[in-house]
C-alpha cells in the first residue's frame, strides 16, 4: 500500500488533554487477577484521557484486556493499582455520571417488563420522581427511534431494537460518559450500520463522551475521533490514532474515501503486530 497523502496522528502512548478538556482520566491501571494456578496480569499500564463530547474507539488483539478495561473503568472491577477519574473524583464504584451497555443486550433487560418500563428502571432506582422518570423515558425513545413501541416486549422486538432499548435505558440516565462494550456484535451488518449512525447521532445531540470498546477494526475507523490500539496482554497502549475524517460521516461516502482506507489499514496492521508479539514497553536489548 502506498504511503499515506498526509501523515497520520499517532502517539506511542495514551494522549493525556489539559485538565480544562478532560471528563474521565486512567491513570496507571494495572489488574491482576489471582487465580488457584498463579496470578494472572491482564492489564500492565494504562494510561489515558477522554475529553469532553468525545467519541473514542479501543481496540485490540482477542484477550487483551478491552473488557477488563471498561469495567475497571465503569467502577465494576477494582484496579489493583493505578486509578479512574470522573471529573476530578477517582472512581470507587459505580459513578452516577456513567452508564454502560453491554454486548448482551439480551440478559441487560428484562423480559417481564415492557420496553419503557426497561429503560425507566435505573431511574427508579435513583429515586428520580415519577413525572420526571415519564419525561425521560419518552425522551430516550424518541432519541433511539422507539417511540412507537413503548409497550410492547422486549421479546417482541428485533435484535436490533433491543439493543437500542438499552441504549436508550443508558442515555435516560442522563450520564456524562457512555462505556460501550462491544454493543453491535451480535447484530447483523445493516443494523449494525444503523446502530453506529445511531451512536454518532445521540453522541453529538446529547454532548455525551463515549468509550466504545470493539474488533471490528472499519467499525472503530468509522465512530471515533480516536482509536487507542492496545497491545497483546498483559496490556498496555500500542498507539492512539487521531481519526481526521470529516465530523460528518456516512456509511457509504466516509468508508469509500481514500483517508478511511489510510486509516483502516493501519489499525489493521498495527493489531497484526500485536498479535504475533509486538510489544512498545519491550526492552529493545532483548
Amino acid at each position: 500500500m502506498a504511503e499515506p497523502t498526509t501523515p497520520l496522528h499517532t502517539v506511542s502512548h495514551g494522549r493525556t488533554l489539559p485538565p480544562e478538556e478532560t471528563l474521565l482520566s486512567v491513570r496507571g491501571l494495572r489488574k491482576v487477577y489471582h487465580t488457584d494456578g498463579g496470578d494472572i496480569e491482564a492489564v500492565r499500564d494504562l494510561t489515558f484521557d477522554l475529553g469532553k463530547n468525545e467519541l473514542t474507539c479501543l481496540v485490540g488483539p482477542s484477550g487483551s484486556g478491552k473488557t477488563t478495561l471498561l469495567k475497571c473503568t465503569a467502577g465494576l472491577l477494582a484496579p489493583t493499582s493505578g486509578e479512574v477519574i470522573l471529573d476530578g473524583k477517582t472512581v470507587t464504584g459505580p459513578p452516577k455520571k456513567m452508564a454502560v451497555v453491554f454486548q448482551e443486550y439480551g440478559r441487560s433487560l428484562f423480559p417481564w417488563l415492557r420496553v419503557a418500563a426497561n429503560v425507566e428502571l435505573p431511574l427508579k432506582h435513583a429515586g428520580v420522581d415519577k413525572a420526571k422518570r415519564t419525561a425521560l423515558v419518552e425522551e430516550a425513545l424518541h432519541n433511539v427511534g422507539l417511540d412507537h413501541v413503548p409497550q410492547s416486549y422486549p421479546w417482541q422486538l428485533s435484535g436490533g431494537m433491543q439493543q437500542r432499548v438499552a441504549i436508550a435505558r443508558a442515555i435516560a440516565y442522563q450520564p456524562e460518559v457512555l462505556l460501550m462494550d462491544e454493543p453491535f456484535a451480535a447484530v447483523d451488518a445493516q443494523t449494525r450500520a444503523d446502530l453506529e449512525d445511531l451512536v454518532r447521532k445521540v453522541r453529538k445531540e446529547l454532548g455525551i463522551s463515549v468509550l466504545f470498546v470493539t474488533h471490528d477494526i472499519d467499525e472503530s475507523v468509522y465512530l471515533g475521533e480516536r482509536v487507542i490500539m492496545l497491545s497483546n496482554s498483559p496490556t498496555v497502549v500500542q498507539e492512539d490514532l487521531l481519526v481526521d475524517l470529516p465530523e460528518e460521516r456516512d456509511q457509504l461516502e466516509t468508508r469509500a474515501l481514500p483517508r478511511f482506507t489510510e486509516l483502516r489499514h493501519h489499525v489493521y496492521e498495527q493489531i497484526q503486530l500485536a498479535k504475533k508479539g509486538f510489544r512498545p514497553d519491550a526492552d529493545p536489548a532483548q
